[in-house]
């Protein structure tokens, strides 16, 4: 078991290349999370019809149909699908590209690596020497991972991996394993997904990679799943059983040059008690279902300036992989109203509100994690400019999804804790900032 004295915190660095953009931020998760939308704007789901060869001795086709992310052109935001041209969005439309980066060792020697931390997936994926020159050569900013420089590394002939979004973008390539240190831990023969293939959505962005903290039962390895390294940490007992769990310090930027102050991190194996003791509060704790791998948990009610909104049976995704919160129309529908002057925008597919909103005139605004009630930070209800003097609101339409998903904007105001030895996920109240203005500068 590693000493927890070699424990240490891992700070996130701010990604300075990552440019707010509120719809490319919601047309990214209509692709990751497939939902329908049910407000009004450009993207929509559709059906695509396919055709495909039937056999060979036969040269008759058959039709498959799948559902793809389609953006409506000369509509105005209408969704009448009916009376407009639309087709497959583009890498343009795409926001695939994280705020928030987190450095990882792969390899003997180490080879350093800047990930995204995405707690609604469960692949570890890094750009590598595998992809095209043509790729690595014309992205230059990359830590590109060499296996051929790790004495370490094995491939695992047979094993392939694929990412792939309802606009057919995607990232896939083969599986080796090797070492891989995170946090002053270090994993042994951790499988390491590799690109070899990339579209340009994936080649835009800035990262090195992802690294999945959801669980394994939805990593897309084949043909077997292979373990996350939380899973690996568990199991080789890296982490002492009291303390099988990682946790979640996201701080607020107000704009790409100001700086986190070393705010922002990530702990593997230990929680980090000042930070508690600094809350003034006690972890309130809730359990999770993980039957379909991610960090599930109850949020039955929600609080806008005192008035309760019942939402039985409600329950939410923590994921640390989505900038927005998603939450039902009903929600937006009473945090909207209670904001002057804010409007849903169907050109830019989400609410909008005054620029120059002071922090007096925003609601209070609360979500439940299990039983306790937690506020959202009025400094992050503003996510992006959306012009006109308008900025795009960091609560959104979950869409025809069952769940919501509570991303950096409801993270930033908690120190979470993702307890995946007990199964279930703990939350620490942070005092929120005093702030003039509520939207980004």
């Amino acid at each position: 078991m590693a000493s927890l004295q070699g424990l240490q915190k891992i700070k996130v660095i701010r990604n300075k290349n990552y440019k707010k953009s509120g719809t490319k931020s919601y047309v990214y998760l209509l692709n990751k999370w497939g939902f329908e939308p049910t407000k009004p704007g450009p993207y929509f789901q559709m059906q695509k019809t396919s055709e495909t060869q039937k056999s060979f001795h036969k040269f008759g086709v058959k039709t498959q149909s799948h559902r793809v992310l389609a953006k409506k052109s000369g509509s105005g935001g209408s969704t009448d699908v009916g009376t407009t041209q639309a087709g497959e969005i583009g890498a343009e439309d795409q926001q695939n590209d994280s705020m928030y980066l987190a450095p990882i060792q792969i390899g003997t020697p180490p080879q350093t690596l800047n990930l995204d931390f995405d707690t609604g997936s469960a692949d570890l994926w890094v750009w590598s020497t595998e992809l095209p020159s043509s790729i690595t050569q014309q992205s230059s900013g990359h830590a590109i991972f060499d296996p051929k420089k790790s004495s370490t590394f094995k491939a695992a002939n047979g094993s392939t991996w694929e990412i792939s979004y309802g606009d057919n973008s995607s990232a896939s390539g083969t599986v080796g394993t090797d070492n891989v240190t995170i946090g002053g831990l270090t994993i042994k023969d951790q499988a390491i997904e590799l690109a070899s293939k990339m579209s340009q959505q994936f080649t835009q962005s800035t990262g090195d990679g992802l690294l999945g903290l959801a669980f394994g039962t939805i990593n897309t390895v084949k043909p077997k799943p292979v373990a996350t390294p939380v899973e690996n940490m568990i199991t080789e007992e890296q982490i002492p059983q009291s303390a099988e769990l990682f946790t979640a310090y996201l701080g607020s930027w107000r704009d790409a040059d100001e700086a986190d102050k070393g705010e922002s991190f990530y702990t593997f194996g230990f929680i980090d008690q000042d930070t508690v003791k600094a809350s003034g509060q006690e972890v309130a704790w809730t359990p999770i279902d993980n039957s379909q791998g991610f960090w599930k948990f109850a949020s039955e009610s929600a609080v806008v300036n005192g008035q309760t909104i019942k939402l039985s049976g409600n329950t939410a995704i923590a994921d640390t992989g989505t900038t927005l919160a998603l939450v039902s129309d009903e929600f937006c529908d009473a945090i909207y109203k209670a904001i002057p002057g804010a409007k849903y925008d169907n050109n830019q597919q989400g609410y909008v509100f005054p620029t120059n909103t002071t922090a007096d005139k925003l609601p209070v605004i609360t979500v439940a994690v299990g039983d306790k009630q937690f506020v959202i930070q009025k400094e992050d209800l503003g996510f992006a400019d959306a012009g006109n003097g308008m900025v795009y609101g960091g609560i959104q339409s979950r869409g025809s999804m069952a769940f919501d998903i509570l991303g950096d904007t409801f993270l930033k105001a908690v120190y979470a804790i993702f307890d995946q030895g007990n199964k279930r996920f703990g939350a620490v109240q942070r005092v929120e900032k005093e702030q003039n203005v509520s939207a980004p500068p």
